[in-house]
């Protein structure tokens, strides 16, 4: 597993990478984490329960914790890394993870096969979309294969990293077939619905978010205040930071809500059940959502679900666990009067609702539905350099021949480190984690 984004940070890429790497690990595979350092305490290898074993190789962080693309640089640790760890694949994850695409490029030169996962949802029309979306094309031409995480994900992972071919008869253009839907899961243990019910007479809606523009923070500032008025007995409670947390707090002020809107602030993931249980209602204001683990967190905690019809949202939850509204202030009022109508009659069952999401979501069947695409993808046959360089050219008359000098010199430069440092003179690990010894020692 290869990304820019893992613990000690918190967050949904992080989080999958692990939970998906620890079911992997008990169905028998062996699987490590490459990952950029985090001064001063988190550089060179740890070992994270159940045996996972991380590299934090020393590359600093320029921002979001995304590391700054160099391409050659990666390629000594993770040629070493690969070679010591008898690896047969990599899987890259985000987008905008510098690292994942660099392990994609320089993957080919040791024949190890490659995989990706998009998260995330991207414009086409901005400066930073129009550079981010060309950089994920160069780095997808020659990938093995692709998973999203929502069917919405896929369509827009398709069109930014152009994943399309000639059909056989060449007449239309056509989705590569190594493309795959895979969605994210959780552990529903970890958050049960309250074991006593949630006082009926005051209702709290909740909102777990970074406090950001594209979280659609707007919408909250000004439904707040419009809600509060509308029902008397309705509170807010309002955990995350960011750039928009004066917004929330200027307008609790002008509309003396000290006492209806609650800030928490930062809210640990060890701490998110016992935020939600406070509430009856989730509200989600995302502007755009490939997936959206928060949703799942709280409808799996037993809370109704109010939120933005975006991105792959709609693909969540089953239609009585959630109301939708467009991301516009008087539908968004329309939505939340209908939940707190819902919430208010006893129309919506915590414990079913926990049930439900225990059924549709779990990381046992995600990694074994990834083990499908692993396998399939190590039975495809391997493209040659040749190939490879035909597939680079595809990208255009200005990127395509940039970075097909990119590939060249990376192969070069991985020749030279082969001569450099021979691979037999590497000091391979031999031992890896025993874990029935480990279950011994611990009782």
């Amino acid at each position: 597993m290869i990304s820019d984004f893992f613990h000690p940070n918190v967050g949904g890429v992080e989080n999958h990478i692990f939970m998906l790497s620890a079911n992997l690990i008990r169905r028998g595979h062996k699987v490590i984490v490459i990952t950029h350092s985090h001064p001063p305490d988190r550089v060179g290898v740890r070992w994270l329960l159940p045996g996972l074993k991380v590299y934090y190789i020393p590359f600093p962080a320029i921002a979001s914790s995304a590391t700054l693309p160099n391409y050659f640089m990666f390629l000594p640790y993770f040629r070493v890394i690969i070679a010591r760890e008898h690896i047969h694949l990599i899987h890259a994850h985000a987008s905008l993870s510098s690292l994942g695409q660099e392990a994609i490029l320089h993957a080919h030169h040791l024949g190890v096969r490659t995989v990706f996962t998009d998260h995330s949802l991207f414009g086409f029309e901005d400066a930073a979309s129009i550079l981010t979306n060309k950089l994920l094309a160069a780095a997808l031409k020659n990938v093995d294969a692709v998973i999203c995480v929502s069917h919405t994900g896929r369509e827009n992972t398709v069109l930014r990293g152009q994943l399309f071919e000639m059909s056989e008869d060449s007449s239309a253009l056509v989705v590569r077939p190594n493309v795959y839907v895979i969605p994210n899961a959780l552990v529903a243990e970890q958050f049960t619905p309250a074991t006593k019910p949630v006082s009926s007479e005051t209702i709290y809606i909740v909102v777990l978010s970074r406090l950001a523009y594209r979280k659609g923070i707007d919408l909250l500032v000004a439904t707040a205040p419009r809600i509060c008025s509308a029902f008397p007995n309705v509170n807010f409670i309002v955990g995350g930071d960011g750039p928009k947390l004066n917004d929330l707090l200027q307008v609790r002020e002008r509309h003396l809500l000290q006492d209806r809107i609650e800030l928490l602030g930062p809210v640990r993931h060890r701490d998110v059940r016992d935020v939600l249980v406070r509430g009856s209602i989730f509200l989600n204001t995302s502007l755009t959502e490939s997936f959206g683990i928060a949703i799942l967190e709280a409808a799996c905690a037993g809370l109704y679900v109010v939120s933005t019809r975006v991105g792959g949202v709609p693909e969540i939850l089953p239609r009585d666990m959630i109301s939708f509204a467009k991301p516009e202030e008087d539908d968004l009022i329309r939505a939340l009067s209908e939940a707190v109508a819902i919430v208010s009659k006893g129309q919506h069952d915590p414990l079913e609702a926990h049930q439900k999401v225990k059924n549709f979501y779990n990381w046992g069947e995600v990694a074994e539905r990834t083990e499908i695409v692993y396998d399939a993808v190590v039975k495809s046959e391997q493209k040659d350099l040749w190939t490879r360089m035909q597939r680079t050219m595809e990208l255009g008359p200005f990127a395509g021949p940039i970075y097909t000098i990119i590939l060249v010199v990376d192969c070069l430069f991985f020749l030279f480190l082969e001569w450099l440092m021979p691979r037999h003179d590497l000091d391979f690990v031999q031992m890896h984690w025993e874990h029935h010894n480990f279950r011994h020692v611990v009782q």
